[in-house]
């Protein structure tokens, strides 16, 4: 690997820290070295990389960092988890002689022309290429992510993003009304990104389990999301099945709104979460949520919707924005 090209990229969610290096002067881009740390053991992210780069024994000069929350200024906060700092001290702290900070979800539309077919499951139409902007890419992890992927490959490419999960959730029949009261009472405000996260997936888990719960200001008890996906899958807990079922309805409703906001010409769906359902998804009432936009229902029809399965798509598209930079 060649020193000088030698790149740190990061992918920092609310929960887990995701790192490794790229060669930016190979033909591709391979990512070496990757490691993922829980953001619990750190004070602050600049102690999560410095443990990183210790344990590969790199020190690059160049590095491209996706965080869950907004990057337009030095001093960065992110939304899910309690670290802040100032880009330039960062920068300065790490010697670096680039720094390039991107939302987590704009990372994630960096990465999507550098996909393979293999790094995506279709759940309707099929996945053409060469790709053509607009395409929406939204996804729920520890909070929801929204961004919006513009270009060509003949063009270039460009990114824009967007902090869209957190617009007011809009519920659709009683069940999504008695949980949007339920969660504002306890938050003040009900958000997208409250049902379409991990934690809204515990929530609405235990609104539909706690009769009257949508009026109490305490909160029901809370399974974890990955108990309530393993036994919703199983088939035992109807419970369960009716949160994960909700949940797949409504990211439903959000994707087609995203759809129509974006003038997309195709939807990429990423998270951590999703891959591990996509059967489940695929016969929810998913696809049924999303058409349902009245005289637009047949605008949408003809709109493919992928969900990513690459493993690291954050990481990856940190390094496609860092080499877009060298263009």
């Amino acid at each position: 690997m060649s020193t000088s090209a030698l790149a740190l990229v990061g992918d920092i969610g609310g929960t887990n820290a995701r790192f490794a290096l790229v060669d930016l002067s190979a033909p591709g881009i391979e990512l070496r070295e990757s490691k993922s740390l829980a953001n619990a053991d750190f004070a602050s992210l600049q102690h999560a990389i410095e443990h990183y780069l210790a344990g590969v024994s790199a020190q690059p000069r160049r590095a491209a960092l996706a965080v869950a929350c907004p990057v337009g200024s030095d001093e960065i906060r992110l939304t899910n988890r309690a670290w802040s700092f100032s880009q330039r001290e960062l920068q300065a702290t790490l010697g670096l002689s680039e720094l390039r900070m991107l939302n987590d979800f704009g990372a994630v539309a960096w990465a999507i022309p550098a996909l393979q077919a293999d790094d995506l499951v279709t759940l309707h139409g099929t996945f053409e290429t060469p790709l053509q902007g607009p395409i929406s890419v939204l996804g729920p992890g520890t909070g929801l992510g929204v961004a919006l992927l513009v270009g060509s490959p003949q063009c270039g490419w460009q990114v824009v993003e967007t902090e869209g999960g957190h617009v007011g959730f809009a519920p659709i029949g009683d069940e999504e009304r008695a949980i949007s009261a339920w969660l504002t009472a306890q938050h003040g405000r009900t958000s997208t990104e409250r049902l379409l996260c991990g934690k809204g997936l515990s929530e609405i888990d235990a609104v539909l389990r706690s009769a009257g719960a949508e009026t109490s200001l305490e909160m029901p008890p809370l399974r974890d999301p990955a108990d309530v996906v393993q036994t919703a899958l199983e088939g035992h807990d109807i419970p369960a099945r009716q949160a994960l079922a909700r949940f797949c309805a409504v990211l439903g409703s959000v994707a087609g709104d995203c759809a129509l906001i974006h003038g997309a010409r195709s939807v990429v769906i990423a998270g951590g979460i999703m891959p591990r359902f996509i059967p489940f998804l695929r016969s929810s009432a998913f696809r049924e949520r999303f058409l349902a936009k009245g005289r637009m229902a047949a605008l949408l029809e003809s709109v493919p919707i992928h969900v990513i399965t690459h493993p690291h798509p954050g990481l990856l598209g940190a390094a496609c924005a860092l080499r877009a930079t060298e263009s």
